[in-house]
Formats: C-alpha cells, structure tokens, sequence
C-alpha cells in the first residue's frame, strides 16, 4: 500500500470512529445505554449495518414514546360520542347524487384525480406467504387483488380518457416482491409512467419494562411498519408528493389492498368529498352488531374522529336509539377522498399524524447473542394511523355505502367466521349477478359468474357491451 493510500485509510478510519462516538453519545442522551454499550463493543461490519439503521431513527423522539408522553394515548370519555353527520343510504338524493356523480367526471377528465393504494400487508393469516396483493380472489379467473384494482384503474382511465396514477405504498416486507410481480404482468396494462411503488417507514420495537431497543439479529434491530398512517412521510421521502403536485392532482382515492370490492376512483364519492369542500372524507357502513370488528366514526368534542372497536368500551358499543339501531352505526372501511393540498399542508406540520402503542410478542437476540422467544407480550411497537388526520381536516365528511356493493375484506382463512376469501367470493359473484339482472338477464342466485373490469365498471357499460355481443350474457367470465 503507498504512504498515500495509508493515510487516506487512516482518515476514514478516524471518521467512522468519531461517527461511531457520536452515534453513542446520541444513544446515551437517548437514554438507550444498552445499545450505546453494544455499538462500543461490538465488531466493525457488525457497528456499521447497526449505525445505518440507528440513523434512520429519531432518537429525540425516543424517549418520550418510551415513557409514554405521546397524545395519541390520551383518554378519551366516550359518553361524549355523537353520531357523525353523514351522508345516509336511507336519506339518498337523486338529483344530489346525479350532481355529485358529473362533478367527479369531470375531475377524471381532467386528469385531476389519482388512486393511493396500501398494500403493505402480506397474507400470513391467510396461510399465503406473498404480499396479500397477489393472493388470488376472482371467483372464475381466479385474478390476484392486485390485478383486480390495477383493472379497474385502467379501465377508468380509458372511460374518462385520462391517465389515473396510481401511487402503491408496500412495507419493507412487501416491497421486491411486489415490484417483481407488478413487472412480471406488465401493471396489468397500467401505464409505466402512472405507477409510483413507494415503501413505508419503519420503527424500532423496545423491551416494555426497560424501554431499551431490541435487535433482531446481532446486526439489526427489530424493526416493524410504521402503520398505514406512515404513508404521509413515505410520500414525502419518496417524492410521491411532489410528483402529484407536478401532475395537477387535486383528489386521492385511499383505500386497502385487501377489499376487491373498493370501487377505485368512483365518481359519485369523489364527487360528493369535491362538493363540500372536504379536505378529507371517508365511507362507512352500517354496524349491525356492536361486536362487529370495525371502528367505528364519531364526533367527539367537535371533531370527527375514529374509535377503534378494541378501545370503545361495550357498553357504548352496544348503545341503540328509538328505531333499535345502533347508535354509534358508522364502521370505517379503510376508503378515503383526500385533497392533495391537505396531506401537503399535514406533511409540514410536525406530529401531525401521533404515535400509537401496541404491546407485542417480539423474539429478539441479547447483546450477548443468546434467541429469546417471549410467550408473553414483551415489546413495544410504534405505529401511525391515516384516520388520526381527520380532526385537522377541514369540513370532514362521512358518506354512507351498501357493503353488499363496496366492502368484502379478505382478512381471515376460509372456516374463519367472517372475511374470507370465500365470502368475498360470494360478494363479487352477487355484485356481478345483479349488474346483469339489472341489463335484463335472468341469472339464477347459484351463478357463479366474473366481470372483468376492462369489460365493464358498472351495470350501465354492461349493458352497452350486451347489446353489441348479446352471447355474452350467459358467459360466466366476461372479459374485455
């Protein structure tokens, strides 16, 4: 080696110590002595991989989540929940609706309207162990959720003869795969330049009593999702936001991966969200049952908020009024208007969106290397939800939706009492049989019968494509 290598050598040597110093310094004003103790012990390549990751961590932050000083975790007195003002099934004004449905037209026509799809989550409780995108849910094709969405994005922007982007926001888990199979099937015809793939954020998981960080392997740390609220910074960090401001978009369609029954970009709610100058509007359903794994949307001190079924307690739960329906009836279904403006003006604004806490069950390893395999909740895991912008928004909206046509989640494996892969199924096949009751075709309630949607969004283009190819009505998968 020259003298001169030598000394460059000896530079970056010294550089990484005193980073590495630092590092440990910030971890011990963090409170995190542990691994201020490992970082100073542990072997070079083992330090380098940790202090990547420790860079991406706020640990300013740290030990105020740790102590538990965050608001998201505040009381709240739930005697005070009022039904939210909404926009009721029972209560529907044609001519309002009409309204609504040529305003979101002409915001698709315009090129003014962009979908936000979350597909973090891979599909373990459904014993598939694939991003839940590619779990295949068409009751004949056998079609993936992911191409069901992607279809009718495309199908939607041909009918209104404007691109729809579509920005796909995947986890750490997810990420590679899901760009690998998004490839593999051309997007589904989705226009290279309109699909935007972008990965949440992450954060560490800490030991309950000690509040210390734990490591997943003796170079990681354990790391998890930040939750689907963690889709603001990801935005942001990946320059998703500053693409849909390029772009002209006004209005995002938020909705989950796991329901194929989620009309993307439909008119009618953008329209309604567009009219009230709502920065941010969700759809529910109607509860039944208060046991109904569902959180529900309610007012509470002037503010429209949502209470997840797990933290409203039964007796408010159950709670009816005179007709003997459930009082607090609005179950959130994870389908958003958001206005482009809003999540820009959130984005500036520091704990916009507040940390929620969720006790786990965490294998990790010791600093002296040793597998723990806790069979007790022994971690903290940090996570944001999406719905915690809805007090700052302004004139918030609620609109009611069938979920016979908008809501079939496929969460659980079939045998599981509700959200399966069967029942939504089922609920496709029935969407699909009333659209061609609807064009005059009799279809008995056995039918088990697929409408792809470069075929048809709606009864009504159904019925254009019937006239023109009537031999497709007894088809049971009808394509484009």
């Amino acid at each position: 080696m020259s003298r001169e290598h030598a000394i460059e050598a000896q530079r970056i040597s010294e550089s990484n110590m005193a980073s590495q110093q630092e590092l440990i310094d910030q971890l011990n004003a963090a409170g995190q002595t542990e691994m201020a103790q490992y970082l100073a012990v542990c072997d070079e390549g083992t330090a380098a991989k940790l202090a990547s990751q420790l860079q991406q961590v706020d640990l300013q932050e740290l030990p105020e989540l740790a102590s538990g000083g965050d608001n998201a975790e505040s009381p709240r007195d739930y005697t005070k929940l009022h039904p939210p003002k909404a926009v009721r099934l029972k209560d529907q004004d044609t001519a309002k609706l009409a309204e609504a449905r040529e305003v979101g037209e002409k915001l698709l026509s315009e090129g003014k309207v962009a979908a936000l799809l979350v597909a973090g989550g891979q599909g373990s409780r459904l014993g598939f162990e694939h991003p839940k995108g590619m779990f295949p849910i068409g009751p004949v094709s056998g079609k993936t959720l992911f191409q069901i969405h992607l279809e009718k994005i495309v199908a939607r922007s041909r009918r209104y003869g404007k691109p729809i982007p579509l920005y796909l926001m995947t986890s750490p888990a997810t990420h590679e795969e899901t760009i690998e199979f998004l490839e593999q099937h051309d997007r589904f015809g989705l226009p290279k330049e309109d699909l935007h793939i972008f990965c949440q954020g992450t954060m560490p998981a800490i030991d309950l009593e000690t509040k210390q960080l734990l490591l997943a392997e003796p170079d990681a740390l354990a790391l998890s999702p930040d939750g689907h609220g963690g889709m603001l910074a990801a935005l942001v960090k990946s320059g998703c936001l500053s693409d849909m401001k390029q772009r002209g978009i006004e209005q995002i369609y938020y909705f989950q991966v796991d329901n194929p029954l989620a009309d993307v970009g439909e008119p009618e709610f953008l329209g309604l969200h567009h009219l009230a100058e709502s920065e941010m509007s969700t759809q529910v359903v109607s509860k039944k049952l208060p046991e109904e794994k569902l959180g529900i949307l309610a007012e509470l001190d002037g503010q429209l908020q949502l209470v997840e079924y797990s933290e409203l307690p039964a007796e408010q739960a159950a709670e009816t009024i005179e007709d003997g329906t459930l009082k607090h009836w609005a179950g959130n279904i994870a389908v958003h208007g958001v206005k482009t403006s809003f999540l820009e003006r959130m984005s500036t604004l520091a704990g916009s969106l507040p940390w929620h806490k969720a006790i786990k069950k965490v294998p990790f390893v010791s600093p002296a290397g040793d597998v723990v395999s806790p069979t007790e909740p022994n971690a903290i895991k940090f996570e944001r939800f999406i719905f915690d912008l809805l007090p700052q928004a302004k004139a918030p909206m609620v609109v009611e939706v069938d979920p016979a046509q908008r809501f079939a989640p496929v969460k659980n494996a079939d045998g599981a009492p509700s959200d399966t892969p069967q029942a939504a199924k089922e609920a496709l096949c029935a969407v699909y049989r009333g659209w061609l009751t609807e064009c005059g075709v009799d279809c008995p309630a056995d039918r088990q019968v697929e409408i792809s949607p470069l075929a048809a969004l709606d009864a009504g283009q159904l019925k254009a494509k019937l006239v023109a190819q009537p031999e497709l009505a007894q088809a049971n998968l009808i394509e484009a």
